[in-house]
């Protein structure tokens, strides 16, 4: 096989990036990816415990909560490759304080929401702002770390940010609804202008300054935000009812309309060459499996706990923790891992750790006791934690620095798109199984797929050795 990415290799020098960028205050490009990926997670997070106090004030039945939290991730998800690409026209730092000020003003409007229709609109310009924000701050990492070992370590702790959001959410969320659920979105404020401030110490970034590629970007952003919104819905009126399979439809149409714009346009917004490195190609495929695998235990256990073992929102956050809070502490661990075994052999390790987890909590029976469940569901978070930052690397490493909007914006669609996969096959198995036979058959099949996945890892290392 020939070198990853012939095309775009040439490109890859110290001369794609600006003086400017590539040496001023790295550690500022840190932080700011940081705050900026905590702050996203944490509302992708905090919200789901509020919904009943939501509704208490609000009125509304089940699918206008729905929406407060998909308004989000519906945004979130369809916009990212659109971030991308402007990230690398506007410039990351650009980009960046534009989704930060969208997200903080949208996060105080959500505060001061006088209804249901007011706080969805809220969210959604929430979505719009972290999907702007999540692709600029990768492409600060990419342009203030120019070694691929010291940009690695940073992606870790570009990680360490959601980590501790993921940990911080479910309980901070309990705690605050206790008092008043618009404080969760308070929280925002302050962090959003803590990156705002530190922003203003980043170099800024290279543009470039092309046509954008409207044909691509809105049949992109019709494919991705019709797939999800079909996802995410059809697990409530049924897959096969006639509007969700209208929605398939669309997203097959525009992404085959997509797919020929790419390949035939002057200045495509997702160069096909991209894709011609198996590496890029395999590491996304496996991004999708860990993110399903990821976000449906969190779907299935959250149910399992309060449905089938009767906690309240407050004490699933806390069962959750253990899970969350070790992958906090252990994230610093995966930068050193991948410096001294690369991250092929981090993103093999990861998914054999997750499969063991998913595995035993399939073996488990139905009335063990909850710190056993919660101790179980370690592995799966943890599993989930070393394949992240190793992931993105790999693609990161394998695209030029002009590029790395774009690039941060395919592997966040990648994973977006499989946490909402998994969060829709793992629902459609608890509806046509029963809830223990279906979390049984998600969990196993799902852990069977990550082994299988395990190989097509450790293939790549023979890509990676070439490489060199």
């Amino acid at each position: 096989m020939s070198s990853p990415l012939p095309s775009l290799k040439a490109h890859m020098t110290p001369s794609v990036a600006s003086p400017s960028t590539t040496a001023a205050r790295p550690r500022a490009s840190l932080a700011v990816a940081m705050l900026g990926f905590f702050v996203v997670a944490l509302d992708a997070q905090i919200v789901n415990v509020a919904l009943p106090a939501i509704r208490n004030d609000f009125g509304g039945g089940l699918a206008g909560l729905q929406w407060v939290v998909t308004g989000y991730t519906l945004m979130f998800s369809s916009l990212q490759l659109f971030a991308g690409t402007f990230s690398d026209r506007a410039g990351a730092r650009r980009a960046y304080g534009i989704g930060m000020i969208l997200f903080t003003a949208a996060s105080a409007a959500c505060a001061f929401s006088p209804g249901l229709a007011a706080l969805v609109a809220g969210r959604i310009l929430q979505g719009i702002g972290a999907a702007l924000i999540t692709p600029a701050s990768l492409a600060l990492i990419r342009e203030a770390y120019q070694d691929a070992v010291q940009r690695g370590r940073a992606i870790v702790y570009w990680g360490l940010g959601g980590s501790v959001a993921a940990a911080a959410g479910p309980v901070l969320g309990g705690v605050l609804t206790q008092i008043d659920w618009r404080l969760i979105f308070f929280v925002n404020l302050p962090v959003g202008a803590a990156a705002l401030f530190v922003l203003s110490r980043v170099a800024p970034s290279r543009r470039r300054p092309m046509p954008f590629d409207w044909l691509g970007q809105i049949t992109a952003v019709l494919a991705l935000a019709s797939l999800t919104y079909g996802i995410i819905e059809g697990a409530e009126v049924g897959y096969g009812s006639p509007e969700i399979l209208t929605l398939f439809a669309v997203s097959v149409t525009s992404t085959v309309a997509f797919v020929l714009a790419q390949a035939r346009g002057r200045h495509p917004m997702v160069p096909l060459d991209l894709f011609s490195s198996r590496t890029v190609s395999t590491t996304l495929a496996i991004a999708v499996v860990t993110m399903a695998a990821f976000y449906g235990v969190v779907f299935l256990q959250s149910l399992y706990f309060q449905q089938q073992r009767g906690a309240t929102p407050l004490e699933t956050g806390l069962l959750f923790l253990p899970m969350t809070a070790l992958v906090a502490l252990l994230n610093p661990l995966v930068a050193r891992l991948m410096a001294r075994f690369g991250p092929v052999a981090m993103i093999a390790a990861g998914q054999l750790v997750m499969a063991l987890g998913l595995a035993g909590l399939c073996l488990l029976p139905g009335d063990a006791p909850v710190l056993l469940v919660a101790f179980m569901m370690v592995p799966v978070g943890v599993g989930g934690s070393f394949t992240v930052p190793p992931i993105i690397a790999l693609v990161m490493d394998n695209v030029p620095a002009e590029r790395a909007g774009t690039a941060s914006g395919v592997v966040n669609t990648a994973r977006q798109v499989g946490g909402s996969l998994g969060v829709a096959i793992f629902g459609a198995a608890l509806a046509g199984q029963g809830f223990m036979e279906g979390l049984r058959a998600s969990l196993g099949w799902t852990a069977l797929i990550l082994v299988i996945l395990i190989f097509a890892s450790l293939s790549l290392r023979h890509d990676q050795r070439k490489a060199a």
